[in-house]
């Protein structure tokens, strides 16, 4: 669905020429400019007040003063052009900045909406370039507009341009993107000991030779490829290449078919283990309310946005908008949801959600100080810290009590009105508005408050049984409010973020309040559920709108003592083989493939393949993990445009991601996404103006540009990064599996305290000689007075090793020890993962 741009409803923009570059045909049609060579002084251009344009040398000067927010703050235009339905136009003009800038040239419709029919960010020097463009008017119009916005510097520069010329008859430009070779590959690479496919695009219809070589050029495997046929996602007819029986791990790899050579790869077992931090890294740099510190992430510095600080009108002292409450809440911190100054409740806790449930799926992979964040030190996992940031955020959005709808969590925090690029938030001066409440905000802080509850005990049980009161107060709230939905009309400023069926969101909130407590009243509303039992693994994947999957995953995944508990795990690896089936048939080895692409869709590729990752840990099946380690290849390179989607990985890979502040390509004093960034992908209903313009009639997966302003094929978002840090996290677990099976008992409780026995079985050939036996408890237990092992514990993890006398296991024997425990409020769940020597038991 649409989430957040101001101009919606523009249906067509530029594909820009390089410079010094005419038009072809440009002549052909009338001057629509009137005095673009300014040999009669300035009239009929205009200015904003703070500006006087001047005539120098024969072209239009002005300088533009600093410590303006948004380019719309200094305008240079002229108005009463006429445009025709159908016609393409060339525009050009020659322009000047000192020092060298990125201003904005827009054509568009002169009062509100401002729908642009043309819009380019020409990056100015001093010596001065020649730009041109070409546009094709979607409508007749008497009185279109071209502005030069110059606006959104914070210091002064001087601005000249000559020779402006808006003509008909020019023939549009076609765009074509750089693929590269034909041969695609996952530029970042393949572990020695999981599946290495590639794809090859080419006319033959018979099987080709292929040749994998080394960084020496020494050719190391050959094969044939398969035929494919046509890919409907890309339009392309592929074969696939095999090289899975090659291992040997090194750099610099190619393949060559056809007469293409791919982009090098490397063969690595460490391949992934730096992508989980960058992935969760990305995280720091989109908090609001707090400083973003050069130390910690060098080009990335900035001040704390949305504290009050002028221009800043604050998060501190919300209002409501007008009607909705008398009331204001100090709203501060959170994550910026993309690449604009909103913050929503509903995007804010499916991520939030995958980020606990990453360190809930294997707590002892997740260090403090791995982030390198503020909280870095403190004795909790950087994870958590960087979770519980925006979790107080969601926390503080809820109604207080004593007012109408207390309990129930306001949908969502942005500003009155769009704001243009670059601006960073500590400069955005627009008055900001909490939106009403919504049931589904209000179940999605009952489902995160209720996982956090249990995940934060160990470490803050204040925090936790904060959680706890928000999550039932949030809860009973949603079933008093049961359709209270967000206006999908409410788009002006940010995102509507709509919702009419929440059913799904009651299923998760029941799930999580259910696997914390324990209690019937959650157990029953699970049970009674239509998605407990329904078919509810999509096509199209999981996300912020369709979110009965989490509580499945949940609920198969952590301890619980739901009845039916089987069938639900049963369940997950029954959607794990439809995904499989996907892959299988896909030409690419991508586990989605609706006939057209949705909004964001590399998100839900990854969605998928948690599911079958999940579907790994449940059985062990090596069939899982393989398709796993395949989907991700999509994601990196091996895909129609041939190209990574991730910031810094790989040889070609997006890096002008929409954003207000990582926006480098219209500013050069601004940085690039960082690195571990997801770009949104291919979005078949290419609804801003850019990908408009340039992708029309594009195939799926052709559906995609990598440019700041084409925001709904190239936005950031927190959701989308946070199924990459999961799968990647997943990807990075060498996973590897031990021949022991373990019973955990408790067998006798007590009012805050438990005796448990713990047997270690060695199933294998091999005798074990000495062990180290680590699991994590689910809900904040705590293990005391141990016999015949010694137990230590961090957090929730807990490392139980071998006396001298019983260290050795037999194949077939056994090993048996114990230890006295205590636990706070709730189910005393027994934990069910458990590693031996590092490996996880069968």
């Amino acid at each position: 669905m649409p989430r957040c741009r101001a101009a919606l409803l523009a249906l067509l923009t530029m594909v820009a020429l390089s410079p010094a570059t005419s038009a072809s045909a440009a002549d052909e049609g009338p001057e629509q400019i009137v005095n673009g060579t300014f040999d009669t002084g300035t009239a009929p251009w205009w200015s904003t007040g703070n500006v006087t344009p001047t005539v120098q040398d024969g072209r239009l000067c002005a300088d533009i003063p600093g410590g303006t927010a948004n380019p719309w703050d200094v305008i240079i235009g002229q108005n009463d052009l006429p445009l025709v339905e159908g016609e393409t136009y060339a525009f050009g003009f020659f322009a000047t900045a000192t020092p060298a800038k990125v201003g904005r040239a827009l054509i568009q419709l002169p009062v509100d909406p401002w729908t642009q029919y043309l819009s380019a960010a020409p990056e100015m020097s001093v010596s001065g370039n020649d730009y041109s463009y070409t546009f094709t008017a979607p409508v007749s119009l008497p009185n279109a507009q071209v502005a030069f916005q110059l606006g959104g510097s914070a210091e002064p520069w001087r601005f000249c341009m000559d020779d402006v010329s808006l003509k008909g008859g020019a023939e549009p430009e076609v765009y074509e993107p750089d693929t590269g070779p034909r041969v695609r590959v996952n530029m970042l690479g393949y572990l020695p000991s999981g599946p290495k496919k590639a794809t090859v695009v080419t006319a033959a219809t018979a099987a080709l030779d292929w040749e994998l070589k080394n960084a020496a050029n020494e050719t190391v495997a050959k094969g044939r490829t398969t035929p494919r046929g046509v890919d409907a996602s890309s339009g392309q007819n592929v074969h696939t290449l095999d090289f899975g029986s090659y291992r040997k791990a090194g750099e610099g790899y190619t393949i060559t078919a056809d007469g293409e050579t791919s982009r090098p790869f490397d063969i690595a077992a460490d391949l992934y283990d730096q992508l989980p931090t960058d992935a969760l890294k990305f995280y720091y740099t989109q908090r609001s309310g707090i400083e973003i510190l050069g130390s910690l992430r060098p080009g990335y510095a900035r001040p704390a946005g949305h504290l009050g600080v002028a221009p800043n009108q604050g998060d501190v002292r919300v209002p409501c908008q007008p009607g909705v409450c008398d009331y204001s809440l100090d709203v501060k911190g959170g994550w910026y949801d993309a690449g604009d100054h909103g913050k929503y409740v509903v995007n804010g806790g499916i991520s939030v959600h995958q980020l606990m449930s990453a360190y809930e799926r294997d707590r002892a992979a997740f260090k403090d100080g791995q982030l390198a964040i503020p909280e870095s030190g403190n004795g909790r996992p950087d994870i958590l810290d960087e979770a519980r940031w925006e979790q107080e955020f969601l926390l503080s959005m809820q109604v207080p009590d004593g007012k109408p709808l207390a309990g129930m969590a306001h949908h969502k925090i942005h500003d009155r009105a769009w704001t243009g690029l670059p601006l960073l938030p500590h400069l955005d001066p627009q008055p900001r508005e909490l939106h009403p409440p919504s049931t589904a905000a209000t179940l999605n802080l009952a489902a995160t408050a209720a996982q956090a509850a249990r995940l934060f005990a160990p470490y803050d049980a204040a925090f936790a049984t904060r959680n706890l009161t928000a999550a039932r107060k949030a809860w009973a709230a949603a079933k008093a409010e049961p359709a209270r939905y967000a206006d999908p009309a409410d788009g002006t400023g940010g995102g509507a973020y709509n919702d009419a069926d929440v059913s799904d969101e009651f299923y998760w909130a029941a799930a999580e309040l259910y696997i914390t407590t324990g209690e019937k009243e959650f157990k029953d509303f699970v049970l009674a559920s239509p998605h407990h039992t329904g078919d509810i693994w999509r096509d199209r994947g999981f996300d912020w709108g369709n979110t009965a999957q989490l509580g499945r995953l949940e609920l198969a995944t952590v301890p619980n003592a739901l009845p039916d508990r089987a069938r639900v795990r049963q369940s997950v690896v029954e959607g794990a083989e439809k995904y499989l089936a996907i892959q299988r048939a896909h030409p690419y080895g991508l586990a989605y493939n609706p006939p057209d692409y949705d909004w964001g869709s590399n998100n839900l590729v990854l969605n998928n393949l948690v599911v079958v990752a999940t579907a790994y840990d449940l059985t062990g099946q090596e069939k899982y993990r393989a398709a796993v380690r395949e989907g991700m290849d999509y994601i990196l390179g091996r895909n129609a445009l041939n190209q990574s989607y991730v910031t810094g990985y790989g040889e070609v890979a997006s890096k002008n991601q929409h954003s207000r502040w990582y926006a480098h390509q219209l500013d050069p004093a601004l940085p690039n996404p960082p690195r571990g960034t997801l770009a949104g992908g291919p979005n078949s209903a290419i609804q801003d103006p850019v990908a408009q313009r340039l992708l029309q009639g594009c195939k799926p997966q052709f559906c995609y540009v990598d440019h700041i302003e084409s925001w709904s094929t190239n936005e950031l978002t927190i959701n989308w990064n946070s199924p990459l840090a999961w799968v990647s996290a997943f990807l990075a677990d060498r996973g590897e599996r031990s021949d022991c099976r373990v019973s955990y008992t408790a067998h006798g409780t007590w009012t805050g305290g438990f005796t448990a026995q713990v047997v270690i079985e060695n199933t294998g050939k091999q005798a074990v000689d000495g062990w180290t036996l680590r699991w994590a408890f689910p809900a904040g237990q705590e293990a005391g007075h141990v016999w015949s092992a010694t137990l230590s514990q961090s957090g929730p993890v807990v490392t139980a090793k071998a006396l001298s006398w019983n260290g050795k296991i037999k194949p077939g024997q056994q090993v048996t020890f114990g230890f006295n425990g205590t636990h706070t409020s709730g189910p005393n769940s027994a934990p069910e993962v458990f590693h031996l020597n590092g490996a996880r038991c069968r």
